[in-house]
């Protein structure tokens, strides 16, 4: 199992007053699964993904990952997990604008101390299975969206990390390159990459394994997306409504 979280409760102190913001998260994610993570605004799935990204704590219960007891961790050991054994993909990109694709690319490798020529060869690998093979030496303003986020894609796999954790990974894409990045992901996911990824869109959704729907931070329900969308148990009631 890559991911086991039991009874993680997050709460925030706003003023004087605790906020309770996850309230008894139970999931497990099986190597090579591909979760996608739905909710509204504040339901809780950012604070989860950052509690599975390694970048927050819970205020309680027990995180597990890859067996590591992440609670346990200092923060020396939690920066290399989040280096070597976890990827990010973010809506924005976050790429350097001074560096180049490939550059940008090397740096988790660079963090990692891989020395300077298996490095570049293990960068050029991933932008060529990325598909920009013919763009590693353009900067990020010479690049669409789809081709940066693309680029990102390579950051995250560079160190053949456990799991690939995407935020909204096409919020900031029209639908063509949007459905490029998705078939990218399909395409990682067969080959044996874990992934967890938040979405609001449907359409994200369905190209998952299962789903999980949070609410209010409380998991309501996992399974099949079809199966969550068209089931009246959690308030959906098919896809006419267009509630997730």
């Amino acid at each position: 199992m890559i991911l086991t979280l039991n009874g993680i409760f997050k709460n925030y102190l706003t003023g004087n007053m605790e906020v309770p913001v996850l309230k008894d998260i139970n999931l497990e994610v099986e190597e090579g699964d591909y979760l996608a993570i739905m909710g509204p605004s504040g339901s809780g799935k950012s604070t989860l993904m950052n509690i599975i990204g390694c970048l927050d704590k819970p205020s309680s219960g027990q995180y597990l990952f890859d067996g590591v007891d992440i609670s346990r961790q200092n923060d020396s050991s939690l920066s290399e997990i989040r280096n070597k054994g976890i990827g990010f993909v973010f809506q924005n990109f976050n790429l350097l604008p001074r560096q180049t694709a490939l550059e940008n690319v090397e740096l988790p490798l660079l963090y990692a101390k891989i020395g300077k020529k298996k490095r570049r060869a293990i960068a050029m690998e991933a932008l060529e299975k990325v598909g920009l093979g013919d763009r590693m030496d353009f900067f990020p303003t010479q690049l669409s969206g789809g081709q940066k986020q693309r680029v990102a894609i390579a950051r995250a796999i560079a160190n053949k990390p456990k799991i690939l954790l995407a935020d909204e990974p096409t919020g900031a894409l029209d639908s063509k390159s949007g459905d490029q990045v998705m078939e990218l992901f399909s395409a990682l996911n067969e080959e044996g990459m874990t992934i967890v990824m938040i979405t609001h869109e449907k359409a994200i959704a369905d190209c998952a394994n299962r789903t999980v729907v949070i609410y209010d931070g409380e998991i309501r329900s996992i399974g099949e997306f079809e199966a969550i969308l068209n089931s009246r148990k959690f308030g959906f009631g098919g896809r006419e409504n267009g509630q997730v």
